[in-house]
């Protein structure tokens, strides 16, 4: 990295590069604390203040591009099983992460309450987990959503299964009764996306996370109960959202234009 950062100083100074350094050098106080044993050779005998080095690189902020109601209905057709149509109804309805969605035990789901809580587990067989450590109750007040949820339940899951997960591989394979892991997830989307004729690189199982979020925005759920529903730990984590479909964009647009009428999306 200091090689690195030499050339960028060189090319600067010759003018061959007219931005700043992106290999940042700071001060770096920590380092005269650490133990004898680890200081850099000759370390006492420089008179430079110690610094540490970091790369600074910027990166593209995509917007996440939300399904829309034809696609989504093209997907579930295409999905066989009521195991598959549930598990995407929970990130397109509920807004849950594929990995929450794996780790969810059947204790989590209360029907006559209509939601089920999203708890922190990393002990999934096949690796599944939540990125969030906050646990939240998500509610499912959409008919559609909770009804598959339970017939898959009580119709499509294993009889004999002890295990406590709800989404299990079913059939008489080997891996009968196995836990359904993130890599099956994806195939059996990809191959539904594929046969739908949406697949493109951006539709994935977190996209329909991204549907949900953005419906809710677009419908006018404020920005702390829609961080609660989603586990963003920060609000920071929900302003990719708010560069979708800013209703209040819109309606400085249509007043700049003259045009006094309702804006789409409707006023916030």
């Amino acid at each position: 990295m200091a090689t690195v950062s030499s050339f960028y100083e060189f090319a600067i100074m010759a003018g061959q590069f007219e931005r700043a350094n992106p290999i940042e050098k700071r001060p770096d106080p920590a380092l005269p604390r650490v133990s004898d044993r680890r200081r850099p050779f000759m370390g006492r005998a420089s008179r430079q203040k110690p610094v540490r080095r970091s790369v600074r690189v910027k990166t593209v902020q995509r917007i996440p591009r939300p399904l829309d109601e034809d696609q989504i209905k093209l997907l579930l057709a295409q999905l066989k099983r009521v195991r598959d149509r549930a598990i995407v109804l929970l990130m397109v309805q509920g807004g849950l992460r594929p990995g929450e969605v794996l780790s969810l035990h059947l204790e989590d789901i209360a029907y006559g309450r209509r939601r089920v809580v999203v708890r922190f587990r990393d002990d999934h067989p096949k690796g599944a987990r939540s990125k969030s450590r906050f646990e939240r109750v998500v509610d499912l007040h959409e008919p559609e959503m909770l009804a598959t949820l339970s017939a898959y339940v009580m119709q499509e899951r294993p009889t004999d299964a002890d295990s406590p997960l709800v989404f299990l591989i079913g059939g008489g394979g080997k891996r009968r009764l196995e836990a359904l892991s993130y890599d099956g997830l994806v195939r059996t989307f990809s191959r539904a996306a594929t046969k739908a004729g949406i697949r493109q690189p951006w539709v994935t199982p977190h996209a329909c996370r991204h549907t949900h979020a953005t419906r809710m925005w677009e419908g006018g759920m404020r920005e702390l109960t829609l961080q609660k529903r989603l586990g963003h730990a920060s609000p920071e984590s929900l302003r990719i959202y708010t560069r979708v479909s800013d209703p209040e964009v819109v309606a400085d647009y249509n007043r700049a234009l003259g045009h006094e009428g309702p804006s789409e999306g409707g006023a916030r």
